[in-house]
């Protein structure tokens, strides 16, 4: 009997890595009560796009500009998802904060990845390098990253996964950011959508 899966809508920002280790982790059967089935980025012409097209994935670009503004912006997001009857939604590596209301439409299913053991370095202005580059300045020893369910304050949902990565002497925000990808963000993102893919099958009663 074949096995149901929770449709998976990925938003995105930029080059997509994150979105890549979750098309990998379909493709090597890590992800059996999930599938991705759409992308949206709110960039235009982010390389993630580009990834979702060579998988075979639908894909679209909605900006807050030519939306003309976020309320805006967030309907035609919240529109394409239910057209394409997404169950959850990833955060991997979007960088626009979402309003209370969008987040209600999915309560405990939209997911983010965080550079950083959260509750350290995150919050309102704490993304990309910026994390990394906080994290080096503090000294701290140890890193990582984090899979948390989005709420309505930023990096304040529960957390679902983390991972450590250690710091080392010489290390630039650059090649620790390389490391968390690695080790932490591309293992716990799979691992905690699935997770929740499969909380959501089983919700269905499959």
């Amino acid at each position: 009997m074949e096995i149901q899966k929770a449709r998976i809508a990925v938003l995105v920002s930029g080059g997509g890595t994150n979105l890549q280790a979750l098309i990998d982790a379909q493709r090597q059967g890590k992800l059996p009560h999930g599938e991705i089935v759409l992308v949206v980025s709110n960039k235009e012409g982010a390389y993630a796009l580009t990834r979702a097209s060579e998988a075979g994935i639908p894909a679209l670009t909605v900006t807050r500009k030519q939306a003309g503004g976020q309320e805006a912006f967030e309907i035609e997001i919240l529109r394409a998802l239910k057209e394409h009857r997404a169950d959850m939604v990833v955060l991997a590596g979007f960088l626009s904060i979402l309003s209370a209301d969008f987040v209600a439409e999915y309560p405990n299913r939209i997911l983010n990845v965080h550079p950083s053991l959260i509750p350290a370095f995150c919050g309102e202005g704490y993304y990309g390098l910026r994390v990394h580059r906080a994290a080096l300045e503090r000294g701290v020893k140890v890193t990582g990253a984090t899979v948390h369910f989005v709420n309505e304050v930023t990096d304040g949902g529960e957390i679902l996964m983390q991972r450590a990565v250690r710091v080392r002497r010489g290390d630039t925000p650059e090649s620790l950011q390389a490391r968390v990808m690695r080790e932490a963000e591309w293992k716990i993102l799979p691992a905690a959508t699935e997770r929740v893919a499969k909380s959501i099958v089983k919700g269905k009663g499959n």
